[in-house]
């Protein structure tokens, strides 16, 4: 069993010491809570500084660098007036979902850096408009999804390449949260004008990407989408704010049945409240082995226990544990530091748009089967 174990060793990407020289200066387009843990990371980095802060609700940005103890710091009514007045190396993209790509796209197509926060968006369209830019811009796009610098997100994917499983055909994936409607900031997250997809994009997006990454991102080619919202529209749910069902107008609960090239069916589902603890692991078949992800209470971009491999070993069926793996470096901060060393040194994005967009035509090709009752075909243009 320690012969089979030894295979899948420590894999823990190593976050490079600060590099010293120029500060890359940094923008936040974008002040709600999330860019609080951009600025708390950025902090940490030595060769950065946050020059310039950007928001469209007057007084907010000023709160947020006072709260946030950031000093000197230039404020400004929106993206576009802080790109054109600023000379940025990189900018944080933390607005509403429905604002991702227009601030995207401008900070790029002005020679700006981007790292951009999940989801990458909220349709297809604006994904590929975004990788458009990107590609004409020639500057560096990453999209925050920091749960693939965990160790144990690392370590899924070490095994599903590793070949131990043999050859993938069957994902069950997804996670949710027994009663977790993200209200706390408001309706900011419930509101189609300004979020666009609910659960589905929200933390939806991560159980796509853990499994997608670990098999290599895979082009998605039919789906069949459902999404509902009976928690979201019941008053009763919202105990302190009957008044939020009114205006709650995107997903709180999304399944599909996803074909993905190479002949591998994903099966999957999100919740943001839903009857029941959990909606299952997530499940990895494959012609010589399986793989077990425990789920989360509340899903978070981590597992809920020991990864476990199902194999046949010399005519007998076994099962073994893959121990949990300990970083004592946040994963935040790994988002940050690697797109700021990425930035630095012309590097490879830490998570490339050429594989999120297939996240993305997921997402979407949910949403629009949802819609039409019936499955679609994705039709993803090469960029």
């Amino acid at each position: 069993m320690a012969g089979i174990l030894d295979r899948f060793k420590e894999t823990v990407e190593e976050v490079k010491e600060t590099v010293s020289g120029k500060k890359v200066k940094v923008g936040i387009i974008g002040t709600g809570w999330i860019a609080e843990a951009h600025v708390a990371n950025y902090k940490q980095c030595e060769d950065v500084e946050i020059v310039a802060a950007a928001d469209l609700i007057p007084g907010k940005a000023e709160k947020f660098c006072k709260a946030n103890g950031l000093s000197g710091v230039r404020l400004y009514p929106d993206h576009k007036s802080m790109v054109d007045a600023e000379e940025l190396d990189a900018v944080s993209v933390c607005t509403y979902n429905k604002t991702h790509a227009e601030c995207t796209i401008y900070a790029l197509e002005h020679g700006v850096n981007v790292l951009l926060e999940k989801p990458m968006c909220v349709t297809l369209d604006e994904a590929v408009a975004i990788c458009k830019a990107e590609k004409a811009s020639g500057k560096i796009l990453s999209i925050g999804f920091q749960p693939r610098f965990d160790p144990n997100m690392q370590m899924l994917k070490k095994i599903v390449q590793s070949g131990e499983l043999g050859r993938i055909y069957y994902i069950q994936t997804g996670g949710g949260r027994r009663r977790g409607i993200p209200t706390p900031y408001g309706t900011s997250f419930i509101e189609e004008k300004t979020a666009g997809i609910g659960a589905l994009g929200d933390i939806g997006c991560y159980s796509l990407d853990m499994v997608l990454n670990a098999i290599g991102y895979p082009k998605p080619l039919t789906v069949t989408g459902y999404t509902s919202a009976f928690f979201g529209k019941d008053p009763a749910y919202f105990t302190n704010h009957p008044e939020y069902a009114d205006v709650f107008s995107v997903d709180d609960f999304a399944a599909a049945f996803v074909r993905l090239e190479g002949d591998v069916i994903l099966d999957f589902r999100i919740s943001w409240a839903m009857n029941l603890d959990t909606p299952g692991d997530t499940i990895i078949l494959g012609t010589k082995g399986g793989l077990r992800v425990p789920s989360t209470e509340c899903w978070n971009g981590s597992i809920g226990g020991p990864l476990k491999i199902y194999r046949t070993v010399a005519g007998e069926e076994i099962e073994y544990e893959v121990p949990e793996k300990e970083d004592n470096v946040d994963n935040f901060y790994k988002k940050i530091r690697l797109f700021i060393d990425a930035v630095k040194e012309g590097g490879e994005p830490p998570v490339p748009s050429s594989q999120i967009i297939y996240n993305q035509a997921i997402i979407d090709g949910i949403a629009k089967s949802a819609a039409l009752g019936r499955e679609i075909t994705l039709d993803i243009p090469e960029i």
